[in-house]
């Protein structure tokens, strides 16, 4: 099979750390090929690379494209040769048409006559070629993150797209919207296009990839083939974290106590629209040395009741009674939910967790400032001191903790998330979407850090999209479906089909 695209000994190096170490990597025409890896591994920047955001010039070694030695400045460069990247946070302007977003920078017509009439007209068959039925004139804002995914890759395509990298393209949708999008994968590579999928969910990996390349520590380690080597999930861990994991779950035994957060009645109302519940008189409690899940599909409410819960901080004309340690509490802000000893650790980290310009010593305090302060003086050795314990503590890689977030792989990011909550010292934490987006090594270390919480008696209420890891380490488990619970099962009795047939009966 002819190879589309070779990568011979790339090196890159960034200040105090050299993220690529003489990487090789060669892709087949008309294949779809993984690249997986821990967080840190290297699979963005080399593919960063690949598509001109790093420009030729700042790193070592050869990219050959169709028998061509390239040597990319920008991204339009790359675009031009059919090169196209779709990144895990996704390049849309909320305000702007599906049609406007899908052609900003590539336009119809010309740049002082405009063509709106063949903008609309072309954005409507790339839409239909993706299977998305919305029109081409709503704008981002108004469509989900599964149909903004589809715009993206509808955008590629308006690119005449020959190699599509996708980055993390199901992190952040549910298992329907993300069988879809593999679908399309497949039926991309029927039609004779070539795919780079990286992602951490490996079962998706081992569905459509026809060869995977594992790279470990900034090196290429091996390239597996399907129908010639193992595609379990177990061997490519074993080639990502150079060893066999033998449990995805760390071994807990509970010691549940007394009840430390309970919600009884609680009704929240949308953020805009305030005649539609995304809420509905859910009633939830959580035990001291317990973790607690929340399951259900995308849009089921689960967030919603986390952000509102945690200060008012989502939502609008809030109902119903919360009680911490079997007091009720009112808790109007974020600041009363700190101050009570609750913390909320969103699902968007980047977004509205972390400050990632920052300095990891920053970002640790930030929650607690009044801890590493003295007279309304922030103490700087004593935020280092504070921030460095919880480095060791929680194992962050990084070169300091003057280092800045952004700078970190999405496991440390997460971990450094972590901190500033823990550094609030909760006796209740909710979790929303603790593992997304980080990698399998990187995951049992975060299960490892909240099975340490609860058995220092604190109470973890997670939210997750993924039901293996709602079944692997939570003690009870909530069922949400529009907005209302449906269902309260033991770790016992709960299965990925029983939860799922909590969800159909209810909905």
């Amino acid at each position: 099979m002819k190879n589309l695209l070779q990568l011979k000994g790339i090196v890159k190096e960034f200040p105090g750390v050299r993220a690529l170490d003489y990487v090789d990597m060669n892709v087949a025409e008309g294949e779809i090929h993984a690249l997986v890896g821990e967080n840190g591994a290297g699979k963005s920047t080399l593919m960063n690379i690949l598509s001109g955001v790093y420009p030729h010039g700042t790193y070592e070694g050869e990219v050959i494209y169709d028998g061509e030695v390239c040597r990319f400045a920008t991204i339009r460069d790359s675009e031009k040769k059919g090169i196209v990247i779709i990144h895990q946070e996704l390049a849309l302007v909320p305000y702007m048409t599906i049609a406007e977003n899908m052609f900003l920078g590539n336009e119809r017509g010309s740049a002082f006559n405009l063509d709106w009439n063949e903008t609309y007209a072309k954005a409507g068959e790339y839409l239909k070629m993706v299977g998305l039925k919305e029109s081409s004139h709503t704008l981002i804002k108004d469509i989900g993150v599964g149909k903004q995914q589809l715009t993206e890759i509808a955008k590629a395509l308006a690119k005449n797209v020959r190699l599509l990298i996708l980055d993390e393209p199901t992190a952040s949708l549910n298992e329907n919207d993300s069988q879809k999008l593999l679908e399309m994968l497949l039926q991309f590579k029927s039609q004779g296009m070539t795919s780079i999928l990286i992602s951490h969910k490996l079962s998706e990996v081992s569905q459509v990839a026809d060869r995977i390349t594992v790279l470990r520590d900034g090196r290429t380690i091996e390239t597996l083939t399907k129908g010639t080597d193992d595609l379990s999930e177990e061997r490519i861990i074993k080639g990502m974290v150079g060893r066999e994991m033998t449990s995805r779950y760390p071994a807990r035994t509970p010691h549940v106590g007394e009840v430390l957060l309970e919600v009884r009645s609680w009704t929240v109302h949308h953020e805009l629209y305030e005649e539609r519940k995304v809420c509905e008189n859910v009633n939830i409690s959580v035990r001291r040395g317990e973790v607690v899940g929340i399951s259900g599909l995308m849009g089921s409410g689960r967030t919603e009741l986390g952000m509102s819960i945690f200060g008012k901080s989502y939502g609008q004309n809030i109902q119903g009674t919360l009680l911490l340690n079997g007091q009720e509490v009112h808790l109007n802000s974020v600041r009363e939910a700190i101050n009570n000893k609750l913390a909320y650790a969103t699902e968007d980290r980047k977004g509205n967790g972390l400050v990632l310009t920052e300095a990891i010593r920053i970002n640790t305090t930030l929650a607690n400032l009044s801890k590493v302060s003295c007279m309304k003086h922030l103490d700087m050795d004593l935020e280092r001191r504070v921030a460095q314990e919880f480095r060791e503590k929680l194992r962050v890689k990084c070169s300091s903790v003057e280092q800045p977030v952004g700078n970190l792989s999405g496991g440390n990011q997460q971990k450094v998330l972590l901190s500033k909550w823990m550094f609030t010292e909760p006796d209740v934490l909710i979790l929303d979407e603790p593992s997304r987006g980080i990698d399998v090594g990187a995951k049992y270390e975060i299960y490892k850090i909240i099975n340490d919480l609860v058995a220092e008696g604190k109470a973890v209420l997670m939210i997750s999209s993924e039901m293996p890891e709602i079944l692997g380490m939570c003690d009870r488990i909530y069922v949400m479906c529009e907005g209302r619970v449906v269902a309260e099962l033991p770790r016992e009795e709960a299965s990925q089909e029983a939860i799922m047939a909590c969800i159909l009966k209810a909905s």
